[in-house]
C-alpha cells in the first residue's frame, strides 16, 4: 500500500517525457493519444496540457468531458491511471499563464492566432500499478 499517494504518483509523473491521454468518441469507444507530458500539474487532482484547438481531442472533450489519463515509468514498469473530466480551455487568461515561447513551434500564429488551446484534467479516482500489484484511491 503506497503511504503518500500524492508524493509517490507526483515523483513518478515528474519524470516521464510522454503521457496519454483518453476520450471518449461519438461512438461511444475509448481513443488514447500519446502528449508531451503535462506543462502544468497541480498535486495529483489537476493537470494541463496544451493542443491544437481543432484537434479531434477537443472535439471528443467538448461532447463528453469523461476523461482517462495514464503516466507509465518504463524503467520500473509502474504507472498510474487517473479518471476523471477534461475542460477545454479557451482562456486569455490561462493561456497566457502557460505559455512558452518555444511553443512556438507547434502554434505558428503564437499564442493568440486562434489555435492554442488549453486543456485541464481533473481527477476523481485513481489506480496504480507497481511491483505486480494495483491499488485503487481517491483524489482529495
Amino acid at each position: 500500500m503506497m503511504r503518500n499517494p500524492a508524493e509517490t504518483i507526483g515523483n513518478l509523473i515528474d519524470k516521464q517525457s510522454v503521457s496519454f491521454i483518453s476520450s471518449v468518441d461519438d461512438d461511444g469507444f475509448p481513443n488514447t493519444k500519446a502528449m508531451l507530458a503535462p506543462c502544468k500539474r497541480e498535486g495529483i487532482k489537476s493537470f494541463f496540457w496544451h493542443t491544437n484547438s481543432p484537434s479531434l481531442r477537443i472535439k471528443h472533450y467538448r461532447a463528453n468531458p469523461k476523461a482517462c489519463v495514464y503516466f507509465y515509468d518504463k524503467r520500473f514498469f509502474r504507472g498510474v491511471m487517473l479518471k476523471g473530466t477534461m475542460d477545454v480551455l479557451d482562456d486569455d487568461k490561462i493561456k497566457k499563464e502557460l505559455w512558452k515561447d518555444e511553443y512556438s513551434i507547434y502554434y505558428r500564429d503564437g499564442r493568440d492566432g486562434g489555435d492554442f488551446i488549453i486543456l485541464r484534467f481533473t481527477a476523481e479516482t485513481g489506480r496504480y500499478y507497481s511491483n505486480f500489484h494495483s491499488e485503487d484511491f481517491k483524489i482529495e
